[in-house]
C-alpha cells in the first residue's frame, strides 16, 4: 500500500474509533476555573509548538538554538511564579509532579543539547515528551 494511502486509512480509523472514546476515557477529570484553564491550555500549546522548533533546529543541526528554545519556552527558567500558583492549586501532587519533571528534563535537555552530541540531545528529549505523554494520558481538563 502506498505510504500516502496509509497514512488516510490510520486517520480514517483513528476518527471513526473516536466515537466512543469519551465512554472509554478513563483519565482523571481535573476541574478548573475557565481562567486557569485557558491559560493552561495556551501554555501547553506553546509547548508544543516548541516542541516542534526544537525538532526543526535539530534537524538542520542547530542544537545551540534548540537548547535555546527548550530552555527558554519550556524549561524551569520559563516557569512564572504567578502563573503556575494559580494552576498548580488545582492539579493532583501526581500531575503538578510530572509538570515539574517535565520543565526539569527540559532544562536537562537544553544542557545536554549545547555539548552538540544530537544522539544525546534526542535521547534526552525524549524525556520531556515522556511527561507530556504520561501527563495527558492520565488527566484530562474537565
Amino acid at each position: 500500500m502506498n505510504g500516502r494511502y496509509a497514512v488516510v486509512v490510520m486517520l480514517l480509523l483513528t476518527f471513526c474509533g473516536s466515537a466512543n472514546a469519551d465512554e472509554q476515557d478513563t483519565r482523571q477529570k481535573i476541574s478548573m476555573p475557565e481562567a486557569v484553564k485557558t491559560d493552561m491550555l495556551s501554555r501547553m500549546r506553546d509547548h508544543l509548538l516548541a516542541l516542534h522548533e526544537i525538532q526543526v533546529a535539530i534537524a538542520h543541526g542547530e542544537l545551540d538554538k534548540a537548547s535555546d528554545i527548550a530552555e527558554t519556552r519550556i524549561g524551569v527558567s520559563s516557569m512564572q511564579p504567578q502563573m503556575q500558583q494559580g494552576t498548580a492549586a488545582y492539579m493532583p501532587q501526581a500531575m503538578r509532579m510530572m509538570g515539574m519533571e517535565m520543565h526539569k528534563s527540559a532544562s536537562r535537555f537544553a544542557r545536554t543539547a549545547t555539548e552538540g552530541d544530537t544522539i544525546r540531545a534526542l535521547d534526552s528529549l525524549s524525556t520531556v515528551t515522556e511527561q507530556c505523554v504520561a501527563c495527558h494520558a492520565a488527566y484530562k481538563l474537565n
